[in-house]
């Protein structure tokens, strides 16, 4: 596998887990105890850290991709093993 294979796969696994991990630890004025302010959502979130959450996107990003490539060198799951329909029809 080139470099930038491994790269691509990496930035698209670190978006999906950036918005996995997004609402975890987040809390709504009602939640928090503070005062929703005049033209926000009651749903915006008061204590936003995009600094924690890129850091928590980032090692679980590292961690699927880690599985992802020893799964590619060992081939633990192949396509075939992927095919639920069973081998197709001659």
């Amino acid at each position: 596998m080139q470099i930038t294979s491994i790269i691509a796969i990496y930035a698209l696994i670190w978006v999906m887990s950036a918005f996995l991990v997004m609402p975890f630890g987040l809390r709504t004025p009602d939640e928090s105890g503070e005062p929703i302010v005049s033209g926000h959502a009651d749903s915006a979130p008061t204590n936003f850290q995009p600094r924690k959450i890129m850091l928590r996107a980032t090692l679980l990003a590292a961690a699927i991709l880690g599985v992802f490539y020893a799964n590619y060198v060992n081939g633990w799951v192949e396509t075939q093993d992927l095919n639920i329909f069973g081998p197709p029809p001659e």
